[in-house]
């Protein structure tokens, strides 16, 4: 059974930054994309960023510049650094995972609340 477990959450005030960390873990030969989404209460959810295994990333516009998308797929992991948090970050942020065990299945974690204080 593959999970994914979010972590690096918080209340950050408006200006500052946080670190989300998104472990996977089971039996996993690979992984290919590993994006990042975020859902606001009442709004739909959204692709942040995402990381392809060869590292090839993509941003929403509203974060570009401001956060850094990165994995490390020996430790199967994916982190998202936040800088200059602004109160429309405020979501909780969900990872997703394109994995292959025995099949090719796509994983989200339990989420992580991000809330930035004005």
């Amino acid at each position: 059974q593959v999970q994914l477990v979010e972590s690096g959450g918080g209340l950050v005030q408006a200006g500052g930054s946080l670190r989300l960390s998104c472990v996977a873990s089971g039996i996993i030969y690979s992984i290919n994309d590993m994006p990042w989404y975020r859902q606001a209460p009442g709004k739909q959810r959204e692709l942040v960023a995402s990381i392809a295994r060869l590292e090839h990333t993509n941003y929403a516009d509203s974060v570009k510049d401001r956060f850094t998308i990165s994995r490390d797929n020996d430790k199967k992991t994916v982190y998202l650094q936040m800088n200059n948090l602004n109160h429309e970050d405020t979501a909780a942020y969900h990872c997703n995972a394109d994995v292959i065990t025995n099949s090719w299945t796509n994983y989200w974690g339990q989420g992580t609340q991000v809330t930035v204080s004005s």
